[in-house]
């Protein structure tokens, strides 16, 4: 009886070794690597934007126009 738990507490150590080395850790590091690259390409998006003209500042009410002229508008007729 002895020897039978001793081969299941073995087996039991073996299945949360091999969690432990071939799930949690090689998932840690990939989500490490992950949140890396996307601060890297947040960083990259940022200067990108202050390069542009008028990056990194809002837009004013003066951009937007007050109202839309006639010559925007394409005239349908809706069928049935």
């Amino acid at each position: 009886m002895g020897l039978i738990k001793g081969i299941f507490e073995l087996f039991v150590l073996y299945l949360i070794y091999k969690v432990i080395f071939d799930f949690i850790i090689p998932l840690y590091k990939t989500s490490k690597q992950v949140s890396q690259k996307m601060g890297e390409m947040q960083n990259v998006m940022n200067e990108h934007l202050k390069k542009q003209p008028g990056g990194g500042e809002e837009k004013n009410s003066k951009d937007i126009p007050h109202k839309p002229s006639k010559e925007d508008y394409i005239e349908f007729e809706e069928l049935r």
